[in-house]
């Protein structure tokens, strides 16, 4: 991305979160402030966009993707928090709108993310008169330049306490080494912490539709300055996450997030097998998935600060 403004690829996914809430019925993953984080041009001309952009096979398996993968991560995060986690680390926060309608009063949020992108979205969240609550804090750091070790210590972030982090949509973007020091450093935190990320498989493993999928999405984020630059097979990622610490580890694919999901869709919405979606727990103790996942729709009080 370019230092002085926003991540494109989060201004993509933030209005294809804003889709979701309008052409999909029921929401899998419900957003009520996702129009409201908008470019102003982008949400002015979203009627246009749904006609357009969002028809397509391509923008279909796409949306059902980014919303399942905000969905897991609120799912786990809702579990661990009846276990007793207090800490929420949303590392490239981009235009996520948890922390402002968080029903965990007892759950800080930190917003880990380059600066540009982080003070865009400050400025929006202040024109749109949406509270920022006490229990948020913004870190904004370049992890490509700042340990993300260094970063958090800047806040007050405790290593102490277990902790779920979510890492939507970053993984592709990053090479091998960098995406290791993340996960290493996660995996040194106290037992019970979680991660949740996705990432996509080689495209060689794909059948001829899912790879024109996959070229249609790499053109548009190629263009965009920020391509992707790693694939993993299930064995490959499990392989890497063994190298960094974890023991437990929870794989879901097409299969998995199709029948958590979008079981008995009439619109038959459902995600593709380009992406996969990780949870990775430290220490031994397995994390069961989520007891409400069979309940399709999920509102969310929002927590002003």
């Amino acid at each position: 991305m370019l230092p002085d403004r926003a991540s494109r690829t989060a201004e993509g996914v933030a209005a294809r979160r804003a889709a979701h809430q309008i052409l999909d019925t029921p929401a899998v993953f419900n957003d009520p402030l996702a129009i409201q984080v908008l470019h102003p041009h982008i949400a002015a001309n979203l009627e246009k966009r749904l006609r357009t952009h969002e028809r397509s096979i391509v923008a279909r398996y796409l949306r059902a993707f980014l919303a399942a993968r905000s969905r897991v991560a609120e799912d786990h995060l809702d579990s661990a928090v009846l276990r007793g986690v207090s800490q929420y680390v949303l590392l490239g926060a981009g235009f996520d709108t948890f922390a402002y309608r968080n029903p965990h009063a007892g759950l800080h949020v930190y917003e880990v993310d380059h600066p540009a992108t982080q003070a865009v979205k400050r400025r929006r969240l202040n024109a749109t008169k949406i509270a920022v609550p006490a229990n948020v804090s913004y870190v904004a750091v370049n992890l490509a330049e700042v340990h993300l070790s260094k970063a958090l210590a800047s806040s007050t972030f405790d290593t102490s306490r277990a902790t779920v982090f979510a890492w939507l949509g970053v993984v592709p973007y990053l090479e091998l080494e960098s995406i290791k020091v993340v996960l290493k450093y996660v995996a040194t935190l106290p037992q019970g912490t979680e991660i949740i990320f996705d990432y996509g498989v080689p495209p060689r493993s794909l059948n001829f539709v899912a790879r024109f999928f996959y070229r249609r999405i790499a053109k548009r984020v190629e263009a965009a300055g920020e391509p992707w630059k790693s694939f993993f097979t299930p064995q490959e990622m499990r392989d890497v996450l063994r190298e960094c610490g974890f023991i437990t580890i929870h794989d879901l694919g097409a299969e998995d997030i199709n029948a958590r999901y979008f079981k008995h869709r009439a619109d038959r919405l459902k995600v593709g097998g380009a992406g996969r979606i990780v949870i990775a727990v430290v220490g031994p103790t397995a994390v069961p998935p989520p007891n409400n996942t069979q309940q399709l729709t999920r509102g969310r009080t929002l927590v002003r600060g």
